[in-house]
């Protein structure tokens, strides 16, 4: 079986950070997935010690991103905080050299986790299991949002992890999966864009490191006729436009959000350097991936 690849007794935690109560809330994790060492940062809400059952969101960085830098920008924890969910960030396969540039392989991109076929929807399975068996998490409500690579492998764990996640949350991403994508069920999905990204172009085209992308509509459209979905309707709003895939059961949507401005970015988000793009000032994608994430659970 696959899980006997991952060797737990390897798992450890360091920098636990307790309260006055002596109740650890924050968690830097390792766990020992397909020999490689794959940490995370884990964060549990206030109220986690009186009660049980909460919604998990795996939150992906970007290419050469982290935990931390996630963490940071995006504004996850706060919003997991406030609206009592669990949130993790793991990290990618890091390269050699004196960067470390991390990144996770979607099948056609990324970097080091592609070129080196890095096994990363088993580390992210994995993860939920140890997750759903030692935190509280309610394994009908795990969620995952990720940024540019990490949106393209979101993408992937829809395709290739549905009997495990719940929906996903893709900003800055496309489908990039190197094989056809079959679900094992149809998986709600939100995608978040910019007109203005030049490193995942939302029309197709090269982007970032040379590499091309497909259209991020050509994607949407591949996973709305596996939801058998109806077609599209869309709506532009002050900044942005909404289009939306409904389901014929009325229980699986897909709804794409294209900003004006912004770029490849975080709408509402910080900007991880001085050299990004800046992020969209109409919408607030962590509060979008929240409002969507709690209209879907797993059967």
């Amino acid at each position: 079986m696959m899980l006997l690849g991952v060797f737990l007794a390897a798992l450890s935690f360091s920098n636990c950070q307790k309260n006055s109560g002596g109740k650890a809330y924050r968690y830097n994790g390792v766990m020992n997935v397909d020999g490689y060492d794959r940490s995370y940062l884990l964060n549990l809400p206030p109220d986690f010690y009186d009660t049980a059952g909460f919604p998990l969101v795996i939150v992906l960085h970007g290419f050469a991103g982290n935990a931390a830098q996630a963490e940071r920008d995006y504004g996850v924890t706060d919003k997991a905080n406030a609206g009592h969910f669990i949130v993790v960030y793991p990290q990618g396969v890091g390269s050699d050299g004196t960067y470390h540039l991390r990144s996770w392989n979607a099948g056609n991109c990324c970097f080091v986790a592609q070129s080196d076929d890095v096994n990363d929807v088993h580390y992210i399975s994995s993860l939920i299991d140890y997750l759903v068996a030692n935190y509280k998490v309610d394994p009908k409500r795990v969620y995952v949002a990720g940024m540019s690579n990490g949106a393209m492998m979101a993408y992937t764990l829809a395709c290739q992890l549905s009997e495990k996640i719940a929906a996903i949350t893709s900003v800055s991403g496309t489908l990039i999966t190197s094989s056809p994508c079959t679900p094992s069920r149809t998986v709600p999905v939100l995608e978040i864009h910019s007109a203005q990204d030049l490193k995942v172009p939302f029309n197709g085209g090269f982007g970032m490191g040379g590499v091309w992308f497909p259209a991020v509509d050509s994607g949407l459209n591949v996973l709305a006729a596996l939801d058998s979905c109806g077609p599209p309707q869309m709506t532009q709003y002050t900044g942005y436009n909404l289009t939306e895939w409904r389901g014929n059961d009325g229980n699986v949507a897909i709804d794409c959000y294209l900003t004006q401005d912004g770029g490849h970015s975080w709408p509402g988000g910080s900007k991880p350097r001085a050299q990004a793009d800046p992020p969209s000032i109409y919408l607030n994608a962590t509060d979008l991936l929240w409002d969507f994430f709690q209209r879907y659970r797993l059967p």
